[in-house]
């Protein structure tokens, strides 16, 4: 038996296997989780130093890439002119209505789709082709469409949330247990009860990552859109501080791009914890 044992190759693996998970777990507890997160904050730091030494020992030229002191005072210029601010609430306000324009889309068309055999049929082969298309390069043709103004830059937003909010949904919708749904039909319950009891519960997860998705993409489009024609906004900022070769100003610009997008990111992320304790709750009831 013990002979058996030891050359059964399942022992082995077993065995063998063993001494590899003690060792993960021994190489994952070496630093605590209190030291992983201070490395985490400031790992940023340690790159703006290093940033900043190579910068005042000529490594790298400020003419080429700014350094961050230099981008600190351009940015307290612009601050105390008011442009920043200005620029900052424009390109905000061109998200936001892309993002509102783009969700209420891909609800519309993500309920049909998701709720409808005959939806499913005849929209999303629709979407699903929208989905290929090159988006950036319908830019062209939005100048054609709508114009130089503002109309080109929240369409162009909108384009890029539908898609990601669009697929969550409906794969949450799809992803509904079937029983559950039959015990709703069965007690009778209200739309408005399935939609509580029911479609939001389920749907609450996938819905989180395809907002988390669509904010980050309606960042990105937002920086090309600006780039057509801006006449305000940080688009507008870059463009003018790129005739003018004043790369400060234009690393404030995106620095300022990316400061929106993580905020927004965090906002969702909090949205995320709070909803899934409010459906892990209704699910306790």
């Amino acid at each position: 038996m013990a002979g058996l044992a030891a050359t059964d190759p399942a022992v082995e693996e077993v065995a063998g296997a063993a001494p590899a998970g003690r060792a993960v777990s021994a190489r994952r507890s070496v630093l605590s989780p209190r030291t992983l997160k201070i490395l985490r904050s400031l790992s940023p730091v340690f790159v703006l130093a290093a940033w900043q030494l190579f910068s005042s020992l000529g490594i790298l030229d400020e003419r080429t890439l700014a350094s961050p002191v230099q981008l600190a005072g351009t940015a307290w210029e612009l601050i105390g002119s008011g442009q920043l601010q200005e620029a900052i609430a424009v390109s905000a306000r061109r998200a936001a209505l892309g993002f509102l324009l783009g969700a209420l889309i891909a609800f519309v068309l993500g309920g049909i789709v998701g709720l409808s055999a005959l939806g499913d049929a005849l929209v999303d082969p629709l979407v699903q082709m929208l989905r290929t298309l090159p988006l950036f390069g319908l830019v062209p043709l939005f100048i054609i469409w709508f114009g130089i103004k503002e109309e080109p830059k929240i369409y162009l937003v909108a384009l890029f949330v539908i898609v990601p909010l669009y697929l969550n949904l409906v794969a949450a919708l799809r992803g509904v247990d079937p029983d559950l749904a039959e015990v709703a039909g069965a007690l009778r319950l209200t739309w408005t009860e399935r939609l509580r009891h029911l479609y939001l519960p389920a749907v609450t997860p996938g819905l989180l990552v395809g907002l988390r998705q669509a904010l980050g993409m309606a960042w990105i489009a937002l920086i090309v859109a600006e780039q057509v024609n801006a006449g305000a906004g940080l688009g507008f900022l870059i463009n003018n501080a790129r005739d003018f070769l004043q790369t400060d100003v234009i690393v404030v610009g995106l620095l300022c791009y990316a400061a929106l997008g993580l905020v927004t990111d965090w906002a969702v992320r909090l949205l995320e914890r709070r909803a899934l304790r409010w459906r892990d709750e209704g699910r306790s009831a």
